[in-house]
């Protein structure tokens, strides 16, 4: 294979973690910037910004990437300027930044999808290296780099120099995810190379050679437009991995102090290690990202700190998460055989057994759980923009942004949260002179928290607007038809009509509401996550919107319990306490409601065999299992106690979708299938009269087969 095709192919294996890796970086250029904004002074968060900015530049250096330096030089200038002081950072220039960094996800998704970067989108980024220009101080006249000149970037102008350039690469350089030669291809993009000497003196024999070493050294000649301090930079990944030794053969004579370790001459050079901005921005990849939560930034890791981090697909980690869902079902099944066969070296044996898988699901489970803040912490943007757009004066709050939870959930809960808050900034909060009427502060809160709740989070929206007005609400519902002319619903039911589809009460359409379009689709979704939301509104002071999801979509821990044949599975994160109940120790309300007197309080009780229809025979004593669904607490009635389960979660069949207060399905060890509660739902249903029971009320055999559920 020749050198161009192996550079060819280290570039398509390698551009994937290029593209996640930028992604990373221009996220954190994003909620640097927004940070800067409050607090413009802070020497610390311009050094982050211009640290992502270079890594994100040198990093397109290496694969080529010519368009992406070019426009990223640009922006790289102007942070330059602001960190030494040569500007003040305005919201003039945050927005300039912001926008520039927009069109670098626009370069870096065309590389995936070409159809990203069109026309229009290049005329943007030719006005924006305009503005940048003149933001720096630059008067040329041409509104991009010179492609010569993009690897190199430097002044079109700059005199050509001729450099010697000898450099030993470390032992360890492949180990830690370098190639040297790709270095070589960036240099080769700054100007011409020739005389190229590999030196091969200090190779081993092949016998004892470790193939994982490298062993690469080559001394060459460098004719190029760049200064001293950009061909250096070249090797700003590689610092405390390689010797160089820099030379001028025939520079304009200007003084310029090394970056890195290097001779300027023939003697023997000793590089000492040097904590390097790019380096340090790397080798931080994972940590880069908790900027967003309100985290210290700019932090390096303290001498010694052995926190890497590994890069694996995500199709990978979702195949091993389904073998332990298998193995945790056959490890069920290998339980109970024990049990049946009552020998104590067996069931000895399958205890530590399922003791070890116990511990694998946890440390694999923990694999996929992501903090949430790098979720919330994306809508500062949105915010900022909206708000730019509505004319509104709008803070954002974040609070919690440590919780985690899997990471399939983080994906999918962002679209519904985005609905949430770009509604809350449209319809919620009201402008400077409106707050200022109705006696509040001329700037409205918007509040992001997530915390962990009973074994699952709640993620809360919170806002300090108008409010909903209920009599709007019904008077649209009125014309709508949702509610019969004339009809008022209870204050918490009207609110629920918001999340009708076709719902609107906008007067006019807008680019951001008015459509009806959005509010049951949040609902739709989330309830798809096998979570819940809830809406709470005060007129004039605001409004609650509360999202309740599973840690995890896999596997949980369980509580077993049998009505008649059937099997059911509570989350053991729920259940408070099981109290043992005859059937005539329940009392009916003046509503028609099964409750529960417990310690002095009403405790409402839903009782699974009338709910569900189950054709068995009630026993004559049973237990009441009391569940806390959020801030509420009410206590299902069953008829047997089976345990804790390890409990693999399977979604429902197309038969069971709409059967409510069920979030799925687990198989048993002994081949028996058992619906697993949604707490929150099943709540809603103890709370409500037996009329309205009846409808949800749904009849299937106790004897339900694994296919039509699994």
């Amino acid at each position: 294979m020749s050198a161009a095709d192996q550079d060819t192919s280290y570039i398509a294996e390698s551009l994937p973690a290029f593209v996640s890796e930028a992604q990373e970086h221009m996220e954190l250029l994003e909620q640097l910037l927004l940070q800067l904004e409050g607090d413009p002074q802070n020497r610390d968060l311009l050094d982050a910004l211009f640290r992502s900015a270079h890594t994100i530049k040198g990093s397109a250096g290496i694969f080529g990437l010519d368009r992406i330096v070019a426009f990223t030089h640009h922006m790289e200038t102007l942070l330059d300027q602001l960190r030494a002081g040569k500007q003040d950072f305005t919201p003039l220039l945050g927005t300039l930044l912001l926008q520039c960094n927009d069109q670098i996800k626009t370069l870096i998704g065309s590389l995936t999808d070409p159809t990203a970067d069109d026309d229009a989108a290049a005329s943007a980024r030719d006005a924006l290296v305009a503005q940048l220009r003149r933001a720096y101080g630059d008067t040329a006249t041409s509104a991009a780099a010179p492609a010569a000149a993009v690897a190199a970037v430097a002044s079109p102008a700059a005199a050509m120099s001729r450099w010697s350039l000898s450099v030993a690469f470390g032992k360890d350089i492949f180990r830690n995810g370098m190639d040297p030669l790709a270095i070589l291809g960036y240099l080769r993009g700054m100007g011409h190379i020739d005389n190229l000497v590999c030196q091969t003196s200090d190779i081993p024999a092949l016998d004892p050679i470790d193939p994982e070493d490298c062993h690469l050294a080559f001394s060459f000649e460098l004719e190029t437009e760049a200064t001293r301090a950009e061909i250096e930079a070249a090797f700003s990944f590689v610092r405390e991995d390689c010797t160089l030794q820099l030379t001028a053969l025939d520079a304009p004579a200007v003084a310029a102090a090394p970056a890195l370790a290097c001779a300027s001459g023939t003697a023997e050079a000793t590089p000492q290690p040097v904590n390097s901005d790019a380096s340090a921005a790397a080798s931080q990849g994972g940590e880069s990202r908790k900027a967003a939560v309100g985290r210290d930034v700019t932090a390096k890791p303290a001498a010694g700190d052995d926190n890497r981090f590994i890069r694996v697909q995500a199709d990978r980690l979702d195949y091993v998460i389904n073998l332990l869902g298998e193995l945790v079902t056959a490890s069920a099944g290998a339980s109970l055989l024990a049990r049946q066969a009552g020998q104590s070296h067996l069931l000895e044996a399958n205890q530590q057994i399922s003791a070890l898988v116990e511990e694998i699901r946890n440390g694999t489970l923990q694999l996929r759980m992501v903090p949430i803040g790098d979720t919330l912490a994306r809508f500062r943007r949105v915010v900022r923009d909206t708000a730019a757009e509505l004319g509104k004066d709008i803070s954002l709050e974040i609070v919690g942004g440590e919780a985690e939870l899997d990471k399939s959930v983080v994906e999918r809960i962002a679209d519904p949260l985005m609905h949430l808050v770009r509604n809350a900034l449209d319809h919620g909060l009201e402008k400077p002179e409106d707050r200022v009427a109705a006696g509040k502060p001329a700037q409205g809160r918007l509040t992001l928290s997530a915390c962990h709740e009973s074994g699952s989070i709640l993620i809360r929206i919170e806002d300090d607007g108008r409010g909903i007005s209920r009599e709007k609400v019904l008077a649209r519902a009125w014309k709508s038809g949702l509610v019969e002319q004339g009809v008022t619903p209870p204050d918490e039911e009207i609110l629920k009509l918001i999340f009708e589809p076709g719902f609107s009460t906008a007067e006019k359409v807008t680019n951001l509401s008015g459509r009806g379009v959005g509010m049951d689709v949040v609902r739709r979704n989330i309830e798809a996550l096998r979570g819940t939301v809830t809406l709470r509104s005060v007129p004039q002071q605001g409004s609650q919107i509360d999202i309740r999801l599973p840690l995890t979509l896999a596997i949980i821990d369980g509580f077993l319990v049998g009505v008649g044949n059937s099997k059911f599975i509570f989350p053991l994160d729920s259940v408070v306490e099981v109290i043992e109940n005859s059937l005539t120790a329940t009392h009916v309300d003046a509503a028609g409601r099964s409750i529960f007197e417990l310690r002095g309080q009403v405790l409402p009780v839903v009782g699974l065999r009338k709910l569900y229809a189950l054709e068995s025979e009630a026993p004559v004593r049973c237990s009441i299992v009391v569940i806390q669904a959020g801030t509420r607490r009410y206590g299902v009635m069953v008829d047997a106690l089976l345990g804790q389960h390890q409990t693999v979660i399977k979604p429902l069949g197309r038969m069971f979708r709409s059967l409510r207060g069920m979030a799925g399905s687990s198989i048993l060890g002994n081949g028996e299938v058992a619906l697993i509660f949604d707490v929150s739902s099943l709540c809603e249903l103890a709370e409500q009269p037996p009329a309205r029971l009846a409808a949800h009320s749904l009849s299937f055999s106790h004897s339900v087969s694994n296919s039509s559920l699994a």
